[in-house]
């Protein structure tokens, strides 16, 4: 990983914020992408010499005042003004609140939160740690993914199967929005110098390549707590779910269930689990 995390967001941002976003005029021999450094820095009030500094990492300690006018500048929302300020105080050393070492990696699911998954049947549920392990799934979540290989290794991980295993291509139709999501997640989860996050980035940058790497350098990426998938599924067809996130802070575990976005995915799952017409119900389309 980059030792550089706070001058790659700035940049990455800079780049990524037109001229017209931020009232400028945009003159036809632009050849920079996004805004020049010159730009910027007059917006945020402050030097280009400093900026400069900041994006190469000369300099990796900016006060609270500038973070706030790069933010203002740069139009940052709230989730990705939390991670300029987490990005600058892991490059000076840590903070207790937003640097703290992870949650204990957990391997297994609280009995209660198994009752939960319990009560949640037919529906597609699972249980993930914050690396995209799958510590625990409904029955209907087996049936959904069972035939597309993602439970097939000894302890299979979300990432891992989207990245490296063929059959999440042609399982999933929106494979790219899918991936963007995952590693988004990854990456705002946890602290970036956390050994666990380390060892399964560094994994993926060998296995999958730059389709992992170019996502994983992406700071500009933030994670959806919903959403939706499309999925090819080889028993029961072309599946469309939506999916609602929630968190388990104190275990760092996530709870995920899948519900159907129409009518046509509800009767497909049914079947798909032996149920009756109507066991679930669609819920509607994304907007």
């Amino acid at each position: 990983m980059s030792d550089n995390e706070l001058g790659t967001f700035l940049r990455t941002w800079r780049e990524a914020v037109t001229p017209a976003e931020v009232g400028l005029p945009t003159g036809p021999r632009r050849r920079t992408p996004g805004l020049r450094r010159a730009e910027l820095a007059t917006l945020a009030g402050i030097s280009v010499e400093y900026l400069t500094r900041l994006e190469q990492g000369r300099d990796r300690h900016p006060s609270a005042q500038v973070l706030g006018a790069l933010a203002d500048a740069l139009n940052l929302s709230l989730v990705d003004r939390t991670l300029l300020r987490r990005l600058t105080k892991e490059a000076d050393g840590g903070d207790p609140l937003l640097c703290a070492a992870a949650p204990s990696l957990g391997r297994t699911a609280r009995p209660t939160v198994r009752a939960v998954l319990d009560h949640l049947e037919p529906a597609p549920a699972l249980v993930v740690n914050w690396i995209g392990d799958v510590l625990a799934h409904t029955t209907g979540y087996e049936r959904l993914v069972g035939p597309l290989g993602l439970l097939d290794d000894e302890r299979p991980n979300l990432l891992r199967y989207l990245f490296t295993d063929e059959r999440a291509r042609s399982a999933y139709r929106d494979w790219d929005r899918v991936a963007d999501d995952l590693v988004a997640r990854l990456r705002h989860g946890v602290p970036l110098r956390d050994p666990h996050l380390a060892e399964l980035a560094d994994e993926l940058t060998v296995t999958a390549g730059a389709e992992f790497a170019d996502r994983f350098a992406d700071l500009a990426a933030a994670p959806r707590r919903t959403g939706s998938q499309h999925i090819e599924h080889p028993e029961a067809g072309s599946l469309r779910l939506l999916h609602e996130t929630l968190a388990l802070p104190d275990e760092g575990q996530r709870l995920i269930v899948h519900l159907p976005a129409d009518e046509a995915t509800a009767a497909a799952l049914d079947r798909l689990n032996g149920r009756r017409p109507g066991a679930l119900r669609a819920v509607g389309e994304t907007g």
